[in-house]
């Protein structure tokens, strides 16, 4: 079931598991599931209800922008982030395992750096990493992975439909703009991360710097890097990987 709620104005929507059947050490943790750029929480449909099974309640939401959550004026990347927070003080969480993907893995890293204390676990898969420094961009900005984002899209467009044309397209040139803007004081405070923190990557297809990874890791105190074999969409395209390297993490 859908719940939509207003937060400062945004409404999002989401999908809450509720409490699962099964016990489990961790079944007071929610898992918020967190779905990139042109998708909505269904590509977490799968996993999801693996994680159900397990014990572990899951909470999916749309992005602002994206499904059922409501287009707005304005999608600086550090709103998605905060729109998660409200949405976990909404929900009185007190303490939450995160998983974002691509746009989605910028959005949690977001809620990490603001509220170490909340974030039990932290996994980020395929997040394109933000510029540093404008010198950086001089060399860099013809090596932003636009072209896979593209093709992600694309073909869930053949998969969920709805949820392409659901999806507010004046983002994409805003999202762009900010990819190629520096953006030092996100690297300055992932050191503030406190929760351990998974890095999935794809292969030659992905959308992961790997020389801003190893910065990365590097800043984040307790950070685990795992690569794959294909694309943008680990947790799509290789499903059995993805459980493989993310279930042990979160302690299944």
């Amino acid at each position: 079931m859908v719940t939509s709620v207003s937060l400062r104005g945004v409404q999002i929507a989401y999908r809450d598991s509720g409490p699962a059947a099964t016990a489990h050490p961790l079944s007071e943790v929610p898992v918020l599931l967190v779905h990139g750029m042109g998708g909505d929480g269904h590509t977490w449909d799968r996993f999801g209800q693996r994680l159900f099974r397990l014990g572990r309640r899951v909470i999916a939401p749309d992005l602002r922008g994206h499904g059922r959550s409501a287009h707005t004026d304005s999608y600086r990347f550090g709103e998605f982030g905060e729109d998660l927070l409200r949405l976990c003080e909404q929900l009185e969480l007190t303490s939450v395992d995160l998983v974002g993907h691509s746009l989605g893995g910028y959005a949690v890293s977001c809620v990490a750096i603001e509220r170490p204390g909340l974030v039990r676990r932290l996994v980020i898969e395929e997040q394109p990493l933000p510029l540093r420094s404008d010198a950086e961009q001089l060399t860099l900005t013809r090596r932003l992975p636009t072209v896979p984002e593209l093709w992600h899209a694309s073909t869930s467009l053949l998969r969920h439909p709805r949820t392409v044309l659901a999806f507010d397209r004046s983002m994409t040139r805003i999202a762009l703009e900010q990819f190629r803007t520096p953006n030092p004081r996100w690297w300055e405070r992932l050191c503030e991360i406190t929760a351990p923190t998974l890095i999935l990557r794809g292969g030659p297809g992905g959308m992961v710097d790997p020389d801003k990874l190893a910065l990365l890791q590097a800043s984040i105190g307790d950070c685990t890097i795992e690569s794959f074999d294909c694309g943008h969409s680990i947790h799509r395209d290789r499903s059995r990987e993805f459980a493989a390297a993310v279930l042990p993490f979160l302690g299944h």
